[in-house]
């Protein structure tokens, strides 16, 4: 059974490439930003990997949202096998419904504001934050749009100017400013219901953290493996891995994920002074950091690989006719 791979960013693909031809799997990369297909036809068979990202518009794939939106109902509606299938991807891309969900599931988030609207309504909902706060983008990716603020003069000065950059889904957060207690956030890696491990990064340089090998060149905090990038230090040490993690909470990601349709998936979390676990993020498309799994010896993508084989033989069982 063939395994599509729907995406829009190709410097994602080459570890999971590599990981799918050791496997010996079939597979086709579907570059998804704009195109057509027919809605009289029917999707090929096969098993489909939903790699598209909030981010997109970032690379100038404006489309590439809306349309994977309908395509995956499209998929589903035949029957298709879609990993982090349309009911993940509406979570994916917008936080307020990560959070609405996250909260029914029992978890903590931070207090958040959904604004939409110019700068009159911006300040106006600013005035209902405690000091401090951030804002980030409902759509976002890469930290787009996290900026702190210690004063509402601050804020105000902020979008009121150039530097403000409206969301693609015209719906900016503000959110109450979690101080950590250590500098560090935490991102847990699962696949099909099983827990890989645990990283932690280190914010203090800055909010835009990816662990992918290739980032943006525009990606300030986006770690590479080019150590010579920008004149800075290899960016995989932004990345360590957090050994012995074994926490309550890995279980109630897992439900989480269960419950809304996601199969794969990176969640963070912060913990404030306290000792609490607030989970801020879940990242469908997530990547996995090569620093981290180099020292240590894993291998997500090989994990997702072998989750792909197993839905691949699994569609195959489900159409073998039995004769009476």
């Amino acid at each position: 059974m063939k395994i599509y791979i729907l995406y829009e960013n190709p410097d994602w693909l080459p570890p999971l490439r590599r990981e799918l031809d050791r496997a010996g799997l079939p597979y086709e990369e579907s570059f998804v930003h704009t195109g057509h297909f027919d809605l009289g036809e029917e999707p090929p068979e096969g098993v489909f990997l939903n790699r598209i990202s909030p981010s997109s518009h970032t690379r100038k794939h404006i489309e590439s949202v809306d349309f994977t939106r309908e395509l995956l109902v499209w998929l589903e509606s035949h029957g298709r096998r879609v990993i982090n299938g349309s009911a993940a991807f509406a979570l994916e891309m917008s936080k307020v419904r990560q959070y609405e969900a996250l909260r029914k599931a029992g978890l903590r988030t931070p207090w958040t504001i959904a604004a939409a609207g110019g700068s009159e309504v911006l300040k106006e909902a600013a005035r209902q934050m405690s000091l401090p706060f951030i804002t980030k983008h409902n759509r976002g990716g890469k930290g787009l749009g996290v900026q702190l603020f210690r004063s509402l003069n601050g804020f105000d000065q902020y979008v009121d100017s150039p530097e403000f950059e409206p969301p693609p889904d015209h719906i900016t957060l503000l959110q109450e400013y979690i101080e950590p207690r250590e500098r560090f956030i935490t991102r847990v890696e699962i696949v099909n219901e099983e827990f890989l491990y645990a990283i932690q990064s280190d914010t203090s340089s800055g909010f835009q953290l990816c662990p992918a090998e290739r980032c943006e060149p525009g990606d300030a905090f986006c770690p590479t493996t080019d150590a010579s990038a920008n004149g800075n230090s290899d960016r995989q040490n932004l990345f360590s891995l957090r050994e012995g993690f074994d926490d309550p909470i890995i279980a109630q990601y897992i439900a989480f994920m269960s419950e809304t349709g996601i199969d794969l998936a990176g969640i963070e979390f912060i913990e404030d002074h306290h000792g609490n676990k607030i989970t801020y993020d879940v990242n469908g498309t997530t990547n996995y950091s090569p620093g981290v799994e180099e020292r240590h010896g894993l291998n997500g993508w090989a994990r997702v690989a072998e989750f792909l084989k197993r839905e691949g033989e699994a569609t195959v069982r489900s159409k073998i006719v039995m004769p009476d």
